[in-house]
């Protein structure tokens, strides 16, 4: 299998770090994902990554659904079998997701447009859902002593995107938040390795 993947995403960095903790083994290859791709083109229609490519050529794309093909592969080491932590790590996945896509819709307006076309108010309201779902998280911490699943790498990935692209500004008020990636980072080895970078 082959992941194309662009070092910065969160997204890509979720899907990582949750295929070395399953062992579940691919190669990287590294695309540019607001260019003209073709490999990446001709595998997701929406230019999106991360995309992985199956052994027998399938394309699996979104994030989440790759998730969903890493637990398969690896018997059940994303996913909790018991409803309840189940329907918690899809939530807890599902928030990281929800204010990575809002982080990175914010950065992009900050990196795309030259500054005096820089719509603040857009921006501050893709702000604003990330402040809120961090509080929100930083309240309803979720542990990691009794294992971590899919949600966990979702929320690492997450956090490691704002330190890259918002150092300083998001920790501030959230020290669970802060606590929590420590003690993550601690308890997985890979995490400084895989986790989003420039």
């Amino acid at each position: 299998m082959k992941l194309l993947y662009s070092p910065a995403s969160p997204f890509v960095a979720k899907v990582r770090l949750a295929a070395r903790h399953a062992g579940v083994a691919m190669d990287y290859v590294k695309v540019d994902a607001a260019g003209e791709q073709k490999e990446l083109l001709e595998n997701n229609p929406l230019g999106k990554i991360p995309c992985l490519l199956l052994d027998n050529g399938q394309a699996i794309f979104d994030s989440k659904v790759i998730m969903r093909e890493l637990d398969r592969q690896s018997g059940g080491k994303l996913f909790p079998s018991d409803q309840t932590r189940l329907l918690h790590a899809e939530l807890l996945e599902s928030t990281a997701d929800g204010i990575s896509d809002c982080a990175v819709a914010a950065q992009y307006e900050l990196r795309m447009r030259p500054e005096e076309k820089i719509h603040q108010p857009w921006f501050d309201r893709q702000w604003g859902k990330v402040c809120r779902g961090l509080d929100y998280l930083n309240e309803h911490c979720p542990p990691i002593n009794n294992g971590v699943h899919a949600g966990h790498f979702a929320l690492a990935a997450l956090l490691g995107y704002l330190n890259l692209r918002y150092e300083g500004k998001w920790q501030e008020g959230r020290p669970a938040l802060v606590e929590w990636q420590r003690e993550f980072a601690s308890q997985m080895p890979f995490y400084d390795e895989l986790k989003p970078a420039a």
